[in-house]
């Protein structure tokens, strides 16, 4: 038998509230962590079905309308905040640097570190992405925001600009999409049905690997499913 002895850090408990119930022995703990992860993965599969479900033809559609962008010279302006900075540099990755298919023109707006402080010090963190897509936006390129809750001013904003400049919009969001569902300017916008942050990311980073997907299968890179 074991006890996990002081205070819990802040959230952990939450987290993890069958570690810290009195005593427990190895043998309950590990049962709960095994019964505790098969109903994550029980809800991000859930979650991946749904958004397939309501989304499959918007995903086609979309995949379409990135191809034509990519055909016709333009490139992929990805951003977010936080985890969605981490997911904006997987698809702007996912892009240009593929493992099979064409190599396609994608930056993530929270890559250049010096950028983002100097417009977050000097103007305001609520322009750190419109400022750039005004510097190198053009008209034909694709604006690609990440936003669990959805309500991300600077994501808003950047899709402002954007749109402003004749660009293809296309928002990921969770729960019931936010800020970014009350938006009339965007083009697409996929919303991850989950209070969940953790399951919103799994979900989404699901949705941009399938619009890259879709999008190489369009521009002929590889074989159609």
């Amino acid at each position: 038998m074991s006890r996990l002895e002081g205070p819990p850090a802040e959230g952990v408990r939450d987290l993890y509230p069958f570690l810290y119930e009195g005593r427990a022995d190895l043998e309950s703990v590990l049962a709960e962590a095994c019964r505790s992860t098969e109903e994550k993965a029980a809800e991000i599969v859930r979650l991946r079905w749904q958004v397939a479900e309501a989304s499959a033809d918007a995903l086609m559609e979309c995949a379409g309308e990135m191809a034509l962008r990519f055909a016709s010279g333009g490139r992929l302006f990805a951003f977010g905040n936080g985890g969605s900075s981490t997911d904006a540099q997987e698809v702007a990755t996912a892009f240009l640097h593929p493992p099979y298919g064409l190599s396609l023109p994608a930056l993530s707006l929270t890559s250049d570190v010096a950028v983002v402080t100097a417009l977050s010090n000097d103007v305001g963190f609520d322009v750190v992405f419109a400022r750039q897509l005004a510097a190198l936006g053009r008209h034909g390129d694709i604006a690609v925001g990440l936003s669990t809750s959805g309500g991300s001013a600077n994501v808003v904003r950047a899709f402002e600009e954007a749109t402003r400049r004749g660009m293809l919009t296309i928002g990921l969001a969770g729960d019931e999409g936010g800020r970014l569902a009350e938006l009339d300017l965007l083009d697409y916008l996929f919303v991850i049905p989950s209070s969940s942050v953790h399951r919103i990311q799994e979900a989404q980073t699901t949705v941009y690997h399938v619009l890259w997907e879709l999008t190489q299968h369009a521009l002929g890179a590889v074989p159609a499913p």
